[in-house]
């Protein structure tokens, strides 16, 4: 049976943590920020960690970073 393939998109946004969590950046934050809070401008700075159903979806794109 062939490789898989990894999906480009995903190799590009998402990266692995030692534990094999996901790290990803927070959505939203790419213009438009004059009508957003600091407060929002504040928390989507950096990474965040994906959630277990968004984690099991990210790691279908990604069969050989684990």
């Amino acid at each position: 049976m062939p490789k898989m393939k990894t999906k480009s998109a995903a190799k590009k946004r998402f990266s692995f943590t030692a534990s094999g969590k996901v790290k990803a950046g927070p959505a939203g934050k790419r213009h438009g920020m004059i009508k957003r809070s600091t407060k929002f401008i504040r928390d989507v700075t950096g990474t965040m960690i994906l959630c277990a159903s968004d984690e099991k979806i990210v790691k279908k794109y990604m069969p050989y970073n684990r």
